[in-house]
């Protein structure tokens, strides 16, 4: 399979190189040049059996297509389980068990193996450089630490992550380059990108991204969607609809796209927190990026998400039919600390800050009559956002045995000014 540009004035390329690339040179997002729709699925045993199933169709034809099922089996050795929840016929799918306790690990995984594939024999290093407002960060540094050939620079605005976050985002050292960004992620996302379209900049230093712009990020997502929908319809008989929490919308753009390959998902509803562009453009406004709003909910702090250009490729830019497709809510600071408080006093139920967007989008669907089976996405682990959640449930919360262990490592990050001169310097530096 090719894939092309969201923004269509760059040539078609194949999947190795999308993914080394990151970004397409107009600009673009790569998205695949036609959509694979098959007509019957089943559940495939394990986790990473359904993974390499749902991508085949993407890998077809490319360098890497032999080696999918091993990619799979190195990237997803650790379970999203799908729990119940307190309440009838919903469900959490527990996104956060793997190495930084969020499921950025799913994707920043599978793409440290692809690259890593990619560059063996390689003379020049690749340079990751990835944006993060929290989660991300980590992720894609755990997944390249001490990767042979590959150095990684993570851009994280300062201030405006959990200590735990922070902590996580520069412990590692190595071949991995932390700055800490006095603005906002939008800034470090802006920086990135001019980055990767900087082709002086790319001659002297290879660049690609780990951001959930990339394919490597964005298609292997769609594998925990596809496979707690097929086990969840072979125990029950039921398609599972979802709830998405969401700010750059890699995420949701992975169930959507999951669904659209004809996988048993039904409705996909997104959260957002405070910072409301996608909840106005469903409620029928233009389409407007603005700047985001700090909130406890911070790796959603997005005022123009990337992947929007995605969704409206898959849309074939018709807005009427996207917007009767989808709807979004916005739930602000106090409801997401109503929430955290209610549904662990009532039945012991504990969720990091952008998981109980999703829970309280999830009640108000029930409340206006929704049916069905129902899964919410759980983004992250609660211990890593201890400064909210532990005051509002009156307990300490266990650490997952991963994230102790990064968070006994010493940490240091370099601070970098909101502006593409700074960043550029430090690419160059080396």
């Amino acid at each position: 399979m090719k894939f092309v540009s969201t923004r269509h004035a760059a040539p078609a390329a194949s999947l190795s190189q999308a993914l080394a690339a990151g970004l397409a040179p107009d600009g673009g997002l790569y998205v695949p040049e036609h959509r694979p729709q098959l007509q019957s699925w089943s559940a495939q045993g394990s986790f990473a059996q359904t993974a390499a199933a749902v991508l085949a169709p993407y890998f077809h034809d490319d360098a890497l297509e032999r080696a999918l099922p091993e990619l799979c089996e190195q990237a997803f050795d650790f379970d999203a389980p799908l729990r119940p929840l307190a309440t009838a016929d919903d469900h959490v799918l527990e996104l956060f068990h793997g190495p930084t306790a969020a499921f950025k690990d799913f994707g920043a995984r599978f793409l440290a193996a692809c690259l890593a594939r990619l560059q063996q024999g390689r003379e020049r290093p690749l340079t990751i450089v990835v944006a993060t407002s929290g989660d991300t960060g980590a992720a894609v540094a755990a997944a390249f630490h001490r990767q042979p050939g590959i150095r990684v620079v993570v851009l994280y605005p300062d201030g405006r992550v959990s200590p735990r976050q922070a902590h996580q985002l520069g412990c590692f050292g190595d071949n991995i380059h932390t700055l800490r960004v006095a603005g906002s992620f939008d800034d470090c996302q802006a920086m990135v990108k001019q980055a990767l379209g900087d082709r002086e900049l790319q001659h002297a230093v290879p660049l690609s991204s780990a951001n959930s712009i990339s394919l490597g990020r964005w298609l292997p997502q769609m594998s925990y969607y596809a496979h707690a929908a097929l086990v969840h319809q072979a125990q029950t008989g039921h398609v599972l609809n979802l709830v998405i929490p969401t700010g750059n919308l890699g995420n949701a753009m992975a169930a959507i796209l999951a669904r659209a390959m004809g996988l048993p998902l039904g409705q996909i509803a997104l959260a957002t927190n405070a910072n409301e562009v996608l909840p106005r453009y469903f409620h029928g406004e233009a389409y407007q990026a603005q700047t985001s709003v700090a909130t406890i909910a911070n790796a959603m702090d997005v005022g123009a998400p990337s992947n929007f250009e995605r969704l409206r490729w898959l849309y074939n830019d018709d807005d009427v039919a996207l917007r009767g497709a989808f709807t979004a809510e916005a739930v602000d600071d106090a409801a997401i600390r109503e929430v955290i408080k209610r549904r662990h006093d009532l039945h012991g139920e504990v969720f990091c800050p952008h998981t109980a967007t999703a829970v309280a989008r999830l009640e108000h669907l029930r409340a206006a009559g929704a049916q069905g089976h129902w899964a919410v996405a759980a983004t992250a682990h609660p211990a890593k956002f201890e400064s909210v959640v532990e005051p509002l449930i009156g307990q300490v919360l266990d650490v997952p045995p991963a994230l102790a262990a990064l968070l006994e490592r010493p940490a240091q990050a370099e601070a970098c000014a909101p502006e593409y001169g700074a960043l550029r310097e430090v690419l160059l530096r080396g």
